[in-house]
C-alpha cells in the first residue's frame, strides 16, 4: 500500500485563500448579487487615488483586454468610472463612485470579520505569527 503524503503546503495555502476569499465574497453578493468572485481582482488592485487599465491589469496579472472587460462590468454597475488622466489627457483613470467605495467599505468590514475569527482560532499572537510568516513568503518570493 503506498504511502500517504500531507498535502503540499501550495494546496493548504490555496485551500485557506479560498475559504477566507468566500467570506468576503458572501459579503459582497449580499450587497450585491451581481457581484462576481472574478471582480475580486479590480478591487483587490485598484488604487484609490485611480489607476490606469494597464497599471491594474499588470497588478492583476492579467491581460488588458481581461481586465477592461472586468472595468467594463463594475462601471456599468456603477462601481466604476473612467476619467480624464490629470497627467496625460489622452489616458484615463478608473476610479471608484461613491458605491464603489460603500462596496470597499463592506468588503473591508467583511475582511475584518475574518481577521477576528482567525485571532478566536489562532490566538492574537498566533494571527501575529501567521502574518509574520506570511510576510517572509511572500519577501522571499
Amino acid at each position: 500500500m503506498a504511502a500517504t503524503h500531507p498535502p503540499h503546503v501550495i494546496a493548504l495555502l490555496y485551500e485557506a485563500y479560498l475559504r477566507l476569499q468566500d467570506v468576503v465574497l458572501d459579503a459582497g453578493k449580499t450587497y450585491d448579487a451581481r457581484i462576481r468572485p472574478a471582480h475580486s481582482a479590480v478591487f483587490f488592485h485598484m488604487e484609490h487615488d485611480g489607476i490606469r487599465l494597464s497599471r491594474l491589469a499588470e497588478k492583476a496579472q492579467m491581460t488588458p483586454q481581461a481586465m477592461g472587460a472586468l472595468v467594463d462590468d463594475l462601471e456599468e454597475l456603477g462601481y466604476l468610472r473612467r476619467v480624464p488622466d490629470p497627467a496625460d489627457r489622452r489616458a484615463k483613470l478608473i476610479e471608484f463612485t461613491e458605491r464603489g467605495d460603500e462596496a470597499l467599505r463592506v468588503g473591508y468590514t467583511a475582511i475584518d470579520d475574518v481577521e477576528r475569527r482567525l485571532a478566536a482560532l489562532l490566538g492574537e499572537d498566533g494571527l501575529a505569527e501567521l502574518n509574520a510568516t506570511l510576510g517572509r513568503v511572500i519577501d522571499a518570493f
